[in-house]
């Protein structure tokens, strides 16, 4: 079995809270993006395996996709195990959900191979305890996320743009991005956000923010070369995904996105890619 395996990008990102367990509560836009790894699942090992090209790709326990087929097979009470091969394209510690892409796409397959024991929402709850993006990752379309990331609503409202997405090719820790995470100069609340989001057509120009990207951009000033580049070649607005340090470009067509892709891709060293937005999950 073959499952493709998106990377995903936040639109807006806004961090509203900490919670006692530590995880914070945020509210944001996310879509998957047409950059892909694929994920394979061989049946018949005794027990799981995970197997990858990528040299910087944990093959253990720490993987989250072997996570998530533990926490499949444990609840499911079967003795089998399964190869997981990983083709990587999505770069890894990158703020676009590689591994939590892969964790959800792991949850699908096997799910589908044991003919849909679960619903949706046991899903959903297996993705949670693996990571916050992973209910998203399984959801794969254009969603309102709140909560720690679990909770979900489509946003169906217009996305009519194609995506630049440029990686500077060092990695970023999630949890440290959040520890250094000052609530009180959060600025994305400032936006009032909510409201428009959840009855307006999205505008890059008033909804293009993210309350991690000073926090990274502090320690990474690279990135904020990274969103100059984009706005010079002619985005209509550029933003960090996640907690970074992937910065991305949205452009109204693929013309126009393709030609800023090459053009950058010219002049720097950072890996480029061209993707556009999923709307149904593939």
């Amino acid at each position: 079995m073959k499952i493709l395996s998106p990377a995903k990008i936040n639109l807006f990102l806004q961090v509203t809270g900490k919670r006692p367990d530590g995880y914070h509560e945020l509210f944001s836009l996310m879509c998957c993006v047409s950059l892909y790894d694929v994920i394979s699942l061989h049946f018949g090992t005794e027990k799981i395996e995970i197997e990858s090209s990528h040299p910087l790709l944990p093959l253990d326990e720490t993987n989250l996709a072997y996570q998530a087929a533990a926490v499949f097979l444990k609840a499911l009470n079967v003795k089998e195990g399964v190869k997981i091969g990983i083709q990587k394209t999505i770069p890894i510690a990158a703020g676009l959900g590689g591994g939590s892409s892969n964790a959800a796409s792991v949850l699908s397959g096997l799910n589908q191979h044991y003919g849909y024991p679960f619903s949706p929402d046991r899903l959903v709850a297996f993705g949670l305890t693996l990571g916050a993006d992973v209910p998203f990752l399984l959801f794969q379309k254009p969603a309102l996320a709140s909560g720690v990331g679990e909770k979900l609503e489509a946003y169906r409202q217009p996305l009519p743009y194609w995506v630049v997405i440029i990686n500077p090719g060092f990695r970023i820790s999630t949890a440290e991005v959040f520890q250094n995470l000052n609530l009180r100069l959060t600025k994305c609340k400032k936006k009032n956000t909510k409201p428009f989001l959840k009855k307006t057509v999205y505008n890059e120009s008033l909804h293009l923010c993210n309350d991690l990207e000073a926090v990274t951009v502090s320690r990474f000033p690279v990135i904020k070369s990274v969103k100059e580049q984009l706005m010079q070649q002619g985005a209509m607005g550029a933003l960090m995904s996640g907690s970074g340090p992937t910065v991305f470009g949205l452009f109204p067509d693929q013309a126009s996105a393709g030609k800023a892709m090459q053009a950058i891709g010219r002049n720097s060293r950072w890996n480029t890619y061209l993707a556009d937005i999923i709307y149904e999950k593939k």
